[in-house]
């Protein structure tokens, strides 16, 4: 598996105390953090948390699908599942998809699924 550098460092301003973490896009690169909040140039920097790296599948994995026991064969599953990945991202349910959702849980299937 290649492992990806994702340099986020965390700063907190001796002025202020604000922590915040900087996205560091050339390594090279000298870098003079400055406050968000004070403008403050007076930063330090602190242990920064460890993420794990995720490959491909574990990140599929994360978002999760339906439920294998319920099956795609069953609308009201389908829907749930869209309705919780909008749900998860903060977004709300475009008023297209909520149609075809409501639709498929009336047993109305889109074109596509309907010709299977």
């Amino acid at each position: 598996m290649e492992r990806l550098i994702m340099p986020i460092y965390d700063y907190r301003c001796n002025k202020c105390s604000q922590v915040q973490s900087i996205f560091v896009r050339d390594l090279k690169k000298k870098l003079n953090p400055k406050c968000e909040k004070c403008n403050s140039k007076d930063m330090k920097r602190l242990m920064s948390k460890l993420s794990p790296v995720k490959n491909d599948t574990q990140v599929m994995d994360s978002l999760g699908m339906p439920d294998p026991t319920g099956g795609v064969e069953d609308p009201r599953q389908i829907g749930r599942w869209v309705e919780k990945r909008f749900e998860d991202y903060g977004m709300d349910v475009p008023d297209d998809t909520r149609e075809m959702i409501d639709a498929a849980r009336e047993g109305q299937f889109p074109d596509p699924i309907s010709d299977l």
